[in-house]
């Protein structure tokens, strides 16, 4: 059925890079907001300035992964620590909070400005779920995920949204962590060796392996098929259209 065994009858998929072109606009918000960060710490520290790497550090730090844990990841691998601080804290204070309020702002002006594009193999693949009457959600750490979803003219796709929102509100643990995805498959009524997840983050691939899911799809957008395979990816493919080829109309 579509590219995947015939046990699978729930599809689950990550939002930005997988359904909509939306991760190299994070990787710029998160380079611009760290990239500010570092140079007054190297000011600050009297210490050579070494800037966020948008690939590198993105995906090993970042991608897929909850806001916080990002900027804690991050800042942990720089051997930086800093106070955690709350929610009230102004964008680019000098804490965790602050710094991934800074980044939030620059994303959402980013998109703003630039609008949201979905993959149109992502599109297609979706409406032949739809057209089947296969049941689909998205599972993203994205506060915005809705915003973004609306914004690309995809979001009536979905029976079930499982975002940022939903984690912090239900208290489920962010990727590489199976929870938001087993929440997701819980509501759609269907057990995780019955359901796929769609990934292009490692964090998540990962998190569809640790989840116990029937089929973990990698989505390599970015030149790191290996990678998604050592992370758990049962199979990668540069496009979903590729996984609809072939499958009668």
């Amino acid at each position: 059925m579509l590219g995947l065994p015939d046990h699978i009858r729930a599809f689950l998929f990550d939002l930005d890079g997988v359904l909509t072109q939306t991760a190299k606009v994070h990787a710029a918000a998160w380079k611009d907001m760290f990239d500010t960060f570092l140079r007054a710490e190297a000011a600050r520290s009297g210490t050579p300035f070494v800037p966020f790497d948008p690939v590198v550090d993105y995906d090993r730090y970042v991608d897929g992964r909850p806001r916080l844990d990002g900027t804690r990841g991050f800042l942990e691998s720089r051997k930086i620590d800093l106070p955690e601080g709350t929610d009230r804290d102004r964008p680019g204070e000098r804490t965790v909070h602050g710094l991934s309020s800074a980044k939030n702002d620059t994303v959402l002006r980013m998109i703003k400005e630039q609008g949201v594009q979905p993959y149109p193999g992502s599109v297609a693949y979706l409406h032949r779920l739809q057209v089947l009457g296969l049941p689909r959600a998205v599972v993203s750490s994205s506060a915005n995920c809705r915003d973004v979803l609306r914004a690309a003219g995809i979001d009536g796709l979905f029976e079930v949204v499982v975002d940022g929102v939903v984690a912090t509100r239900d208290h489920l643990a962010g990727k590489p962590a199976p929870d938001t995805y087993l929440a997701a498959a819980r509501e759609l009524g269907v057990p995780p060796e019955h359901a796929a997840v769609f990934e292009d983050a490692l964090a998540g691939v990962a998190s569809g392996r640790a989840g116990g899911f029937g089929a973990v799809v990698g989505l390599d957008r970015t030149g790191q098929v290996r990678e998604l395979r050592e992370h758990g990816a049962d199979l990668v493919v540069a496009d979903l259209a590729e996984l609809i080829e072939g499958d009668p109309a």
